[in-house]
């Protein structure tokens, strides 16, 4: 599995994609889990990158964690707003990691208060998720055409033109 320093090198277009509408959504981003039956869940979540590394983490108790907790699998999505996807879209695929380093913690409620003022820093994690990449993916729609950008680790990036 890669880090997210690794993908962004291996992967920069759909890295460049990724990080370019997670910008645009205020970093909102749709989260695929697996329910304990198998079906899947979808949910938001604002992904952020910290110590190059991309980490899922968010309000204690929710049953995307609690998935995560069983099943480390994911998909994250932007989120998309246009039908025509003019700005694009990127999905990442992979499993995470739950960090239990209370300074880490304490270093990105840190970093997370100074970004946003969003105030953490007394707060105890119930999950710090780090994400290690499996696969990714990109839209986008150049002079109409639909192109396709695929990664898997270690090989390099390729796209499929569809007309």
């Amino acid at each position: 599995m890669t880090t997210w320093s690794e993908f962004t090198e291996q992967a920069p277009t759909i890295a460049a994609v990724f990080t370019r509408r997670h910008r645009a959504t205020g970093n909102l981003c749709m989260l695929a889990t697996l329910r304990a039956d198998g079906s899947p869940r979808i949910s938001p979540l604002e992904p952020r990158i910290f110590e190059d590394d991309l980490v899922l983490a968010g309000m204690p108790n929710t049953t995307k964690f609690h998935d995560l907790s069983r099943d480390p699998r994911f998909c994250l999505h932007t989120a998309t707003v246009d039908t025509m996807v003019g700005d694009g879209d990127a999905k990442l695929f992979g499993a995470v990691t739950d960090n239990h380093d209370e300074s880490l913690h304490r270093r990105f409620a840190q970093s997370l208060f100074d970004e946003t003022g969003f105030d953490i820093r007394d707060q105890k994690f119930d999950h710090y998720y780090i994400a290690a990449l499996t696969g990714a993916s990109t839209v986008e729609v150049i002079d109409d055409h639909l192109l396709i950008t695929i990664w898997t680790p270690g090989r390099a990036e390729h796209v499929v033109q569809k007309h």
